[in-house]
C-alpha cells in the first residue's frame, strides 16, 4: 500500500469518528419527548396511589390507638385524683391538669381535635372521645373502659 491510500483510509476513519461524535452530541441535546414525560408521570401516579392505599388505613388505626392510650392515661389520672381528693365528684380534664395529675404537655385532645370527656358513676370512671366522625353515640366512639354491651 502506498502512502496516499493510507492517508485516504485515515481520513475516512476520521470522518466516521466525527460523524459518530456529531450524532451522539445531537442525541444528547434532543432531550425527552412529551410522551416520555407523560409516561413517567403516569407511572409515578400509580406508585403514589398504591402507597396511599397502603398507608392511610395504618395511619387511621394509629390515630385510634393513640386516642385509646391517651384516654387510658386520663382515666388513670382521674382515678388517682378521686382517691387523693376524697371527693366523689367527677373531675374534668382541665381540673386534672390544674391539680397536676396530668402533665401540661400531655394530650388533652383526641387526634381529631376534640376534648376528651370524663363521666363518672359510683363504681367507675369513663373517658371517651367522639372518634374520627366527631359525633357522639356512633359506632366509632372510643371509650375507656368499654361500656357494657359494646
Amino acid at each position: 500500500m502506498n502512502t496516499t491510500a493510507l492517508d485516504l483510509e485515515r481520513a475516512d476513519a476520521l470522518r466516521t469518528q466525527r460523524l459518530l461524535a456529531s450524532r451522539i452530541a445531537r442525541a444528547a441535546q434532543r432531550g425527552m419527548s412529551l410522551l416520555e414525560i407523560m409516561i413517567v408521570i403516569a407511572i409515578m401516579g400509580l406508585i403514589a396511589t398504591g402507597v396511599g392505599f397502603a398507608i392511610v388505613p395504618r395511619w387511621q388505626k394509629a390515630q385510634v390507638d393513640t386516642a385509646t392510650t391517651n384516654a387510658r392515661a386520663i382515666r388513670n389520672a382521674a382515678i388517682s385524683w378521686r382517691a387523693t381528693s376524697g371527693d366523689d365528684q367527677c373531675p374534668t380534664v382541665s381540673q386534672l391538669v390544674q391539680d397536676k395529675m396530668i402533665d401540661t404537655a400531655s394530650k388533652t385532645e383526641d387526634p381529631w381535635g376534640a376534648a376528651y370527656k370524663i363521666s363518672c358513676t359510683e363504681d367507675d370512671i369513663y373517658v371517651s372521645s367522639s372518634g374520627p366522625d366527631k359525633k357522639d353515640g356512633t359506632k366509632d366512639d372510643i371509650s375507656v373502659p368499654k361500656p357494657a354491651g359494646r
